[in-house]
């Protein structure tokens, strides 16, 4: 019997899957002659789902996005490329 504590975290594949999610978000808004940046921000301080094109269900994707999760991620990765 081994008494070692094994650790659990799954906090890295949400983050994959929103990352994910957003590149193909990016590139439908991108396909539609969109900003996406200026599109993505609008929806993240809106969660008004009509600054996403339904274009390749980009629209509905985007809704699979726990705003407050990836907000929390966005942050953290700044911040950690400033640290660097």
């Amino acid at each position: 019997m081994n008494d070692n504590t094994i650790q659990f975290s799954i906090k890295e594949e949400p983050e994959n899957e929103m990352r994910q999610i957003l590149r193909l978000v990016y590139q439908a808004l991108d396909e539609k002659g969109y900003n996406p940046i200026s599109q993505i921000v609008g929806y993240l301080l809106s969660e008004d789902p009509t600054y996403v094109t339904t274009h390749n269900n980009a629209r509905g994707l985007v809704r699979r996005i726990d705003r407050d999760e990836l907000l929390q991620a966005l942050v953290r990765e700044y911040l950690k490329k400033e640290e660097a």
